[in-house]
């Protein structure tokens, strides 16, 4: 009779014990397959590119042998930098590290637009050991002499594809000119496209590569469904759905902010405790809708792609795509929301006629056709993508998943 082996630990690593204690705390216990690899590699001062999907704990997998290794020795000021997309993500990152750090005395600052800077610059002039930042703000500390990288030890690139979607190159080959070549670099993204690639060969030496699971490709936990929606039916819908479903807290995507502030007002005057986040709003608004999210003080959060990535919001039951994204990958990382954690989740969108070509593109990547659900005020919504084991011939045709045409309007 086989013995089984006892679970993987983050104790097998050799995490600083103080490290241990913090996470231990927190009751985790067992790494995620991202961190299992990623950490021992890391620990011992080697390059690493990490590609996995999502919400499978990508900060830990970089925080831990970090932190391990700068506690090896005294950190000295400005050792770590960690570069990121957004202010959200930028202060989640900051607060993890902090958490760990103030048990090893490693100081940590979060830089990032749309607050003080000279309250920043105070901080840094202070001294710290870790900077979590966004490339733009970075570099205005940096052109004004607030900050100098000769002790830099590590540097990490978190959601490396996303600062590459939102234009972040120039900003990022700006930085790296001015960092020590010799250095620790770690690298994590939820894809690899072949600018990511290049930009590894580039400013990387010699790294391991990880992959953990399918690239591009959501969890396993994650329910998909679909629902054709005429545009001036949405809002009625997705009323209808918060009603039936049982959904106890929830993120819903619109592609501009004007319909996003339209969508959560409309949501609040029909009793729903809902918030608006886009970048119109200041920095303060965001936070104080995030953590008010965050607490359960408010049940839907609606938002544009600012908040797609990178937030790591525990407990969301649905994410409904009120507007279909244009691009397969931000649809991974829409409904990357919930499911997080080995929990299920529920992912709702919602696809007009017009938009058949955006649904063809996200079921292309996922490989097979998203699950239709038939209502009412359904309207006919083409799908032109059939999964291979679908395929009859040659010739793929185009396959109506609502057979019948939609109601006829009274005038």
């Amino acid at each position: 009779m086989e013995t089984q082996s006892p679970p993987l630990t983050f104790d097998h690593f050799g995490i600083d014990p103080r490290c241990l204690r913090v996470i231990h705390s927190m009751k985790i216990t067992e790494p995620s397959p991202v961190q299992a690899q990623a950490i021992p590699i890391a620990i011992e001062g080697k390059d690493v590119v990490a590609v996995a999907q999502t919400g499978t704990g990508k900060t830990l997998g970089f925080a831990l042998p970090s932190l391990t290794r700068l506690a090896q020795g005294k950190p000295g000021r400005n050792a770590m930098l960690v570069l990121v997309p957004t202010r959200e993500l930028c202060v989640q990152v900051q607060t993890v590290l902090r958490d760990l750090g103030k048990a090893m005395d490693i100081r940590t600052v979060a830089v990032y637009g749309g607050v003080s800077l000279e309250n920043q610059a105070k901080e840094l002039r202070q001294g710290v050991a870790i900077i979590v930042a966004t490339p733009g703000r970075l570099l205005d500390h940096m052109s004004r002499g607030n900050i100098r990288f000769e002790h830099l030890r590590i540097l990490v690139l978190d959601e490396g594809d996303r600062m590459l979607d939102m234009g972040f190159l120039p900003d990022i080959q700006m930085i790296l000119r001015k960092l020590p070549v010799d250095r620790q670099t770690l690298m994590f993204s939820a894809t690899f496209p072949p600018e990511i690639a290049r930009l590894a060969e580039r400013m990387m030496r010699d790294p391991e590569r990880i992959t953990v699971g399918a690239i591009a490709k959501p969890v396993d936990t994650v329910r998909q469904r679909l629902y054709a929606v005429q545009p001036e039916d949405k809002t009625a819908l997705l009323l209808k759905l918060l009603e039936e479903q049982d959904v106890t807290s929830a993120l819903v995507f619109l592609r501009t902010k004007s319909r996003t502030d339209r969508l959560g007002t409309a949501l609040k005057k029909q009793g729903h405790k809902a918030s608006a986040i886009h970048g119109d709003r200041s920095q303060s608004q965001r936070q104080q809708a995030l953590d008010s999210f965050r607490a359960g003080k408010i049940k839907i959060l609606v938002a544009t792609d600012v908040a797609a990535r990178g937030l790591d919001i525990d407990g969301v039951s649905h994410v409904f795509n009120y507007d279909i994204p244009m691009a397969a990958d931000d649809y991974i990382h829409r409904i990357g929301r919930t499911a997080r954690a080995k929990a299920s989740g529920d992912a709702v969108t919602f696809v007009s006629p017009a938009e058949y070509k955006a649904l063809e593109s996200i079921e292309k990547t996922l490989g097979h056709n998203i699950p239709r659900e038939d209502w009412d005020r359904a309207p006919l919504v083409l799908s032109l993508f059939h999964p291979p084991s679908e395929r009859t011939g040659p010739q793929r045709s185009a396959a109506r998943h609502r057979r019948r045409p939609p109601a006829r309007r009274r005038r």
